[in-house]
């Protein structure tokens, strides 16, 4: 079954422990036991998080001798921005209408008020 690279990535980012994951990455390239403290999980269960980050292409893990470092891999996120950009135009899109719309009603207002 092939599943869509934004899927994926949405899939990844669903998760609040990957998310503070990727946020630690973006301070630089770290080790997994590094990733794994601030967590109240066990290692493996970090592993399982890294590989879906892995398999999203959000995190790259290399080898240097006994060091295991994690670094991001943020062009998927350009893929999220992307897409949420064009949402993002709609709903500016839709506040602009909505603040001309009741403009019109306080100037409405405001002149039944002098009538009065």
């Amino acid at each position: 079954m092939v599943t869509d690279t934004l899927s994926t990535t949405f899939a990844a980012l669903a998760d609040p422990t990957r998310r503070a994951i990727l946020a630690r990455l973006a301070l630089g390239e770290t080790t997994v036991s590094e990733l794994a403290k601030p967590f109240k999980m066990s290692g493996p269960a970090v592993s399982k998080h890294l590989k879906v980050l892995e398999r999203a292409g959000l995190i790259a893990r290399g080898r240097e001798a006994q060091w295991r470092p994690c670094r991001l891999e943020a062009s998927p996120l350009r893929d999220v921005a992307s897409w949420v950009e064009h949402y993002r135009r709609f709903w500016e899109h839709s506040f602009d209408r909505l603040d001309d719309y009741l403009a019109r009603l306080q100037a409405k207002e405001r002149r039944r008020a002098r009538k009065k």
